[in-house]
């Protein structure tokens, strides 16, 4: 088997699964979704149908990942963080033609017990603070905390803070690459 799934597992017939993923404890893996590469879903994780995990994602113990949810190759989704997706929920009101699409783009990380709100695009190598909560849409590199979210600086793809010169550049102390700041957006400059 290219994947392992531990005997306390429920996986769904319809759904796909990449090579050299792992399913751990008293997950479920729902009909109709797709989980990518190398990916890892810890302790009592739910994937719902159509949802899509691209590869690498990690999504640790006590995580539902409802269906609307799209994350990007990369993702770190972290203990007991929340999605939804329905706007104006209620138990007496069937709303599933009404699920809203949420992205998790490329690199992006979530913490611990945050929330994100549905339609709230969370931006490629953005870092959700532990216990935030996301009402709007997270640019790309952006460090977000508190409830609601505000944002408090930007990090690079290696996860450090980034601090900008007065021509708007920075430069991630870990992997050496360089950022631009221009317009309230940060780029990666790539090599020349």
């Amino acid at each position: 088997m290219a994947y392992q799934i531990h005997k306390t597992a429920i996986v769904d017939e319809g759904c796909s699964i990449g090579e050299g993923t792992k399913i751990w404890h008293f997950s479920h893996i729902m009909s109709h979704c797709v989980i990518g590469k190398n990916c890892n879903l810890g302790q009592n994780v739910v994937i719902s149908p159509e949802v899509i995990l691209g590869d690498n994602v990690k999504v640790q113990n006590n995580v539902s990942v409802y269906t609307g949810v799209i994350c990007e190759d990369d993702v770190f989704l972290g203990p007991s963080m929340v999605f939804t997706n329905v706007a104006n929920p209620r138990s007496a009101v069937c709303r599933k033609n009404q699920y809203t699409k949420t992205y998790v783009r490329k690199g992006a990380t979530i913490g611990a017990n945050a929330t994100i709100i549905c339609g709230n695009d969370i931006g490629k190598y953005a870092f959700v603070g532990a216990g935030t909560v996301v009402t709007k849409p997270i640019p790309d590199y952006a460090l977000v905390v508190g409830n609601p979210a505000r944002q408090i600086g930007w990090i690079s793809e290696y996860g450090h803070r980034l601090h900008f010169d007065s021509q708007g550049r920075a430069v991630c102390p870990e992997s050496k690459e360089e950022y631009q700041l221009e317009n309230n957006r940060v780029s990666k400059l790539q090599d020349e």
